[in-house]
């Protein structure tokens, strides 16, 4: 099975590569010149990368005539809904844009291949709390530029699969997390702050946004085993909700992280932090990916957190020696 990641340089795409990889499956990687590729450096061996820029469509035409894969998980965009605030021309053209130039070639090519369009739970933006879990039938009602994008990819996943008969799977992943996230997302610039704090590089003060926002927290590992499921049985032009049916208070998240270090430490509210509009409480149901395909979740919350503290805690350390 010759599998194609765009984005397989980033957080969830290094994640899907290490997945596949143990599943046997060739695995082939999209990334721009200008990636770091410090989150596949240990796959250098095992993968094959491609330079390609998603917002270029001949590049993107090139690189799949050359490839002609079997499956493509289109990882590769702007992920961030903090940054989409300040670059959003940026994030619904790489998005969005990108988007269209990977489907109009697969449509051109007449390449058999199954797509992974991963979405996202900001599509469905503001949520009363009665209305909760959300099914995949819930209302759209996106509250970011970047949550823009995600239902504009999403519901060009369905266009072209009705439109021209293209074998797409989309799903709508609630948040997810692990080792080697971001900084600039909640849960990695707890733990990377607080490491800092348990090494003496920081003083004792953690920086916050809204703690009292609730959200439905995944492993990015468990997220990973469902992107590959996704498409091994889920039907094209379904979209699935990926999450855990639980609503976690960042507040909560932040006492798990401090829980692992021994210092006293200060939690003092960021203005720069809080974004222009928040989702006060999410949280998904399930049912329907489950069903079609066996998932559930592994991998604790727990356990999850304590592994971002441990690779925040063992970069400071390579750094410093």
């Amino acid at each position: 099975m010759k599998t194609l990641i765009t984005g397989i340089t980033g957080f969830v795409g290094s994640h899907l590569a290490e997945h596949l990889l143990s599943e046997g499956m060739e695995v082939l990687g999209a990334a721009r010149w200008r990636s770091n590729r410090d989150n596949i450096a240990h796959l250098k061996d095992k993968i094959k990368l491609f330079e390609c820029d998603i917002n270029d469509a001949f590049s993107v035409k090139q690189m799949l005539q050359d490839i002609k894969p079997d499956q493509i998980y289109h990882l590769a965009g702007q992920s961030s809904v903090a940054a989409s605030w300040n670059s959003p021309a940026e994030t619904i053209n790489t998005n969005v844009v990108g988007q269209i130039n990977i489907l109009e070639a697969v449509r051109l090519l007449k390449l058999d291949v199954r797509i992974l369009i991963p979405g996202s739970s900001e599509e469905y933006g503001f949520v009363e709390e009665k209305e909760l879990p959300l099914t995949e039938s819930s209302q759209l009602r996106p509250l970011s530029p970047y949550s823009v994008s995600k239902v504009a990819q999403d519901l060009l996943g369905y266009q072209y699969f009705k439109s021209y008969g293209l074998s797409i799977v989309r799903t709508r992943a609630f948040n997810h997390t692990g080792p080697r996230h971001a900084d600039i997302f909640v849960t990695s610039g707890f733990a990377k702050q607080a490491a800092l704090i348990e090494k003496g590089r920081q003083e004792p003060v953690i920086k916050v946004g809204n703690l009292d926002a609730k959200r439905d927290y995944s492993d990015v590992r468990d997220i990973a085993k469902a992107y590959r499921m996704a498409l091994a049985k889920g039907d094209p032009g379904e979209v699935y909700n990926i999450c855990s049916g639980k609503a976690v208070s960042i507040k909560n998240i932040l006492e798990i992280i401090l829980s692992f270090g021994s210092k006293k430490i200060t939690v003092e509210i960021d203005p720069k932090r809080i974004r222009p509009s928040d989702i006060p409480v999410t949280r998904g149901d399930y049912t329907k990916f489950a069903a079609k395909t066996g998932w559930k979740i592994e991998i604790p919350l727990e356990k999850t957190l304590k592994d971002i503290f441990d690779y925040w805690t063992d970069r400071i350390e390579r750094k410093r020696s």
